[in-house]
């Protein structure tokens, strides 16, 4: 292995290899039971002799920090006591004002036996055979892309959306990113100026609102009713306006039609740019669905977003945009300087998954499986005094309100999520929030027995 050792051609030449040796093995860079590199090898990289560097292994083993074996090699030693302070000076340069205080990503936890965890699709629904398949042949087929993604995915992604939701969109028109969360940073990227006013849903989806804050944008939350986000109560200033009209997020809830076109004039009025985020609307279980904003905008204004991380897998990170011609440009180019092409040859399977039916064919398996699981929570929920069910049709969650002054307890083993976490204003709505592509029939009527309302 390379071993970075830094010699300035003065003094003890064995004591500073042996040093930085030393430092490399007690903080951990090099492990127990590495192999070091042959004397000779290490000698020749550093431009000294051979005996500077056997001076230095020599003294390690004695110290019982290295190990040599006859006809192997030398070793680093298993029982050795690591110095877990190797970490980067802690500094005194700051960030910018919007990011200090950020919060931490999250880290996976063990899961519960009763995981209500919201955005988790049932990764055991997913055709992994087929998918191993088709990345198999991609590997051996896939080349370089450009900025906006695999020709053939565009392709496929086009006619999806165009045949399950009416998307108006060429090939050309569609962007692939790594993920809908990378979608809202190019949009923000090239549309947000610093103190610029962007319009979320309240309640809404957190990364959304914490990605507009980091970019400099003045983030306003408006009251979300029945029919979706109250445009009348839209702040006058803003000119970028996230919603999820199809199954607003966290609520569950359509956008109606007349407040669709009501958003839409406002947009025109105001000049103003809405993103549609369309994130999970595959899975429906009645009602017929309503115009996507993006096939009903005729002064392109909308740009929709798409993800494939719900339907599928969350760790293909694939998702998409579609962008009046307007935007083009810019957006490809932002995403060029961040991303670049992103995974080829996940795209290219993808593609090919997409083409042979079996996205189609998936979505339909899950669709009945999720419906089961949606039925039987809003049942449960239902019956429980001081919840109120948020009616919903698509989706892999449902939301239930709380009423004045009650309070919900969970038991040991069983994970639900509040509203209060969806909520950026005050005051906060109290409620809660089920997903269940973690949790299966029988294992929503088990866990939710550890649930009350006092």
């Amino acid at each position: 292995m390379e071993i970075h050792i830094s010699l300035d051609g003065r003094g003890d030449l064995a004591a500073s290899i042996y040093r930085q040796l030393l430092a490399a093995i007690v903080d951990g860079r090099l492990r127990a039971g590495e192999r070091l590199p042959p004397t000779r090898e290490l000698a020749r990289r550093l431009d000294v002799s051979r005996n500077t560097v056997g001076a230095a292994y020599e003294r390690l083993v004695a110290d019982g920090f290295l190990v040599g074996r006859a006809g192997a090699g030398t070793f680093v030693a298993k029982e050795i006591r690591k110095n877990r302070h190797n970490t980067a000076p802690r500094g005194v340069v700051q960030p910018r004002p919007a990011w200090r205080g950020a919060q931490e990503p999250t880290t996976l936890s063990p899961r519960l036996p009763y995981d209500f965890t919201v955005g988790v699709p049932d990764l055991t629904l997913f055709p992994l055979d087929s998918w191993r398949r088709l990345v198999g042949q991609s590997m051996r087929a896939t080349g370089y892309t450009g900025p906006e993604g695999h020709p053939a995915l565009r392709e496929a992604v086009a006619r999806h959306i165009g045949v399950s939701r009416s998307v108006r969109a060429s090939a050309g028109d569609v962007l692939v990113t790594q993920g809908a969360q990378q979608a809202l940073d190019l949009i923000g990227r090239i549309l947000i100026e610093p103190g610029a006013t962007v319009a979320v849903e309240e309640p809404g989806y957190p990364p959304a609102r914490r990605l507009f804050a980091a970019l400099g944008a003045r983030v306003e939350g408006v009251q979300v009713d029945g029919e979706g986000i109250r445009v009348d109560r839209l702040p006058g200033q803003a000119r970028l306006v996230y919603v999820t009209p199809s199954h607003q997020f966290p609520l569950g809830t359509p956008m109606s039609l007349a407040r669709r076109t009501e958003l839409l004039s406002w947009a025109a009025r105001k000049r103003a740019v809405v993103i549609e985020d369309d994130y999970d609307t595959e899975f429906r279980y009645g009602d017929r669905p309503l115009e996507p904003l993006q096939s009903l905008d005729r002064d392109g204004r909308v740009i929709y977003v798409g993800s494939f991380s719900k339907t599928l897998l969350p760790m293909l990170r694939v998702g998409f945009l579609i962008a009046p011609a307007s935007l083009q440009p810019a957006l490809r180019a932002a995403k060029q300087l961040t991303d670049w092409h992103g995974d080829p040859t996940t795209q290219a399977a993808l593609a090919r998954f997409i083409d042979e039916g079996l996205l189609a064919r998936h979505i339909r398996k899950a669709t009945k499986i999720y419906a089961a699981r949606h039925q039987r929570i809003a049942e449960i929920l239902g019956r429980v005094p001081g919840l109120t069910v948020v009616p919903s049709a698509a989706g892999l969650h449902l939301c239930a309100r709380l009423d004045p002054g009650a309070r919900a307890h969970t038991g040991p083993g069983l994970a639900v999520e509040r509203l209060e976490a969806y909520c950026g204003e005050l005051p906060v709505q109290p409620g809660l929030v089920l997903g269940y592509g973690s949790v299966s029939v029988s294992g929503i009527d088990e866990g939710l027995r550890l649930l009350s309302v006092t």
